[in-house]
């Protein structure tokens, strides 16, 4: 999108609910909200949503485009953000992009150069994790997002033989559990989901309708999981 643009982010996919109004011609977040919260995120999104471009002066009208995290994460929280913005781009009659969390993780520390891993907690000891390569400015994928064991996951860093800043809900605990000087954790700030990343992440992205916007969840759901052993 190279258009100057006034685009609102959100993401819904973990704990937080965040959400934040983005400005391409200054490049300036005009506004941005995060909340940890124990409520569902039916709740909270879209009063966050409201308050926040009413605090920056705009109005819903004003915006362009909206971005959300379509996944991985929470099954419920993803559903209720695509949703959300679905809603939100029919009613003002502007496109969407979906935008991987684990994309918009990596987004959060781009200013790091070098390695960047995003850990998520999956089920037990699995992850959804993916690797990328920063220029303090830009991306580079370097894995395909997948759904592994910690332990892979940690004998592939090793192998990778570089320093890694290590950021999601689930690097805390990888940190902790294995120690390496070759790994940083990102700051708490950093650390979790955040619209702002989100945004960053779409300014690369192919931006569509909202019919066109799903949720990509990188595992089956639990419904799917039960049908599956019940047919065998």
């Amino acid at each position: 999108m190279v258009e100057d643009l006034l685009l609102l982010g959100i993401d819904t996919s973990g704990k937080t609910a965040s959400a934040a109004l983005f400005d391409t011609e200054t490049e300036i977040f005009l506004a941005q909200s995060t909340l940890y919260t124990q409520k569902t995120h039916s709740q909270v999104i879209m009063p966050i949503c409201k308050e926040l471009v009413e605090q920056a002066g705009k109005s819903m009208s004003d915006i362009n485009g909206i971005c959300v995290a379509n996944g991985p994460g929470s099954y419920t929280g993803l559903r209720i953000g695509v949703a959300a913005v679905k809603s939100m781009c029919f009613a003002l009659g502007c496109r969407c992009c979906g935008v991987s969390t684990l994309e918009g993780l990596a987004c959060n520390n781009i200013a790091f150069a070098g390695t960047i891993c995003t850990i998520m907690k999956a089920r037990g000891n699995l992850v959804y994790t993916c690797t990328y390569k920063s220029d303090g400015y830009c991306l580079e994928k370097l894995t395909e997002e997948s759904i592994i064991s910690t332990d892979e996951l940690a004998e592939f860093l090793a192998l990778n033989g570089e320093k890694t800043l290590l950021c999601g809900d689930g690097a805390a605990d990888f940190f902790m559990n294995y120690r390496s000087p070759m790994f940083v954790i990102a700051p708490p700030q950093a650390r979790l989901q955040n619209a702002c990343g989100v945004v960053l992440a779409s300014l690369s992205k192919d931006w569509t309708d909202a019919d066109s916007l799903e949720v990509s969840y990188l595992q089956k759901v639990k419904a799917e999981k039960d049908l599956e052993d019940k047919n065998k």
